[in-house]
């Protein structure tokens, strides 16, 4: 079916479409969204700061939308402005490649420098990023906690960190990633006799049951006690291992129980290796970030990094 190129409004009159946005128009857009600030912007393209300005309030005014929020140094981009990069970054820089232009001046970018949780790193982000990495895209991956990572990102020593939480601040911009529920497991023999248990005593009756954790302070498992059961936890971690995917492996070697991201557990549910202790009709759920600086877009593997983990993530 063919499209009309007009619209028509609540009252019936047929007005003219709105024409899409110059192409002018969204490149500058790009290079503002990659490199964090007008001035950066200006200068990859050959620019005067002023005109990237009007460029952009002239695509604000197309769109309806605002599209960077202006800070004291450079500016960050609006989820509206997230939205409309992850659509248009992949066949502006197709032309761009066929025209043999590299808006950067470089031949060959710097490797992206990548920080998470090394459990989410290895089981989703690295093998989303895999065809990358044979395209040419060099990596380098840290593993560690959210609040040393981003204070790293912040000193520049990180592109992109995928954050447990929503930094604070405005130095930073962060979007969703993947939001991940936590469930209670156990090996399928221990869950078998504690499920009456649970049932008929509450949360108390895991008590004496020993509890793997991957961090001393019991976050996750803190996190659950009070979402799903309201009251506060008062056990202590049998085991302390600092890293989710040695908790599964104990757990479901029967050492005990414990609160895990239903996908890093997923395969082992689904075998039959672990068993649910607990299915709640409200499970918590714990969303991920994926930061970035502005002015870290300089790189333009750092934003395809981005926008290629941005669109893996619908499928986590």
């Amino acid at each position: 079916m063919r499209h009309s190129d007009h619209a028509t409004d609540p009252a019936g009159a047929t007005t003219p479409a709105a024409a899409p946005p110059d192409l002018n128009l969204l490149r500058t857009f790009l290079a503002v969204h990659r490199s964090g600030s007008f001035t950066a912007a200006a200068q990859l393209l050959g620019l005067s700061q002023p005109t990237v300005t009007t460029q952009m309030r002239a695509l604000e005014r197309q769109t309806g939308r605002e599209l960077f929020e202006r800070l004291p140094r450079g500016v960050a981009p609006t989820a509206v402005a997230d939205e409309l990069a992850a659509r248009v970054a992949a066949p502006l820089d197709a032309l761009a490649a066929a025209a043999g232009h590299d808006p950067t001046g470089r031949t060959r970018p710097g490797p992206v420098h990548l920080a998470g949780p090394a459990e989410l790193l290895s089981t989703r982000a690295l093998p989303a990023l895999s065809g990358l990495v044979a395209d040419g895209v060099r990596l380098r991956v840290g593993p560690g906690l959210t609040d040393p990572l981003l204070d790293e990102l912040r000193a520049g020593r990180h592109d992109l960190v995928i954050a447990t939480s929503r930094p604070r601040g405005r130095g930073l911009s962060a979007v969703p990633l993947a939001d991940e529920e936590f469930v209670l497991v156990a090996a399928p023999a221990l869950a078998g006799r504690l499920r009456p248990a649970l049932a008929a005593e509450g949360p108390g009756a895991l008590h004496e049951v020993p509890l793997i954790s991957y961090a001393e302070d019991l976050p996750i498992v803190r996190r659950y006690w009070r979402h799903v059961f309201g009251r506060r936890l008062t056990c202590r971690a049998a085991v302390s291992v600092p890293d989710l995917r040695a908790v599964v492996a104990m757990v479901a070697a029967g050492s005990g129980f414990s609160v895990l991201p239903r996908y890093l557990c997923a395969a082992e549910l689904d075998s039959g290796a672990l068993a649910l202790l607990d299915e709640p009709e409200d499970a918590p759920i714990n969303t991920a970030y994926l930061v970035h600086r502005p002015g870290a877009f300089g790189n333009p593997h750092v934003p395809l990094v981005r926008d290629h983990l941005l669109h893996a993530a619908r499928e986590w």
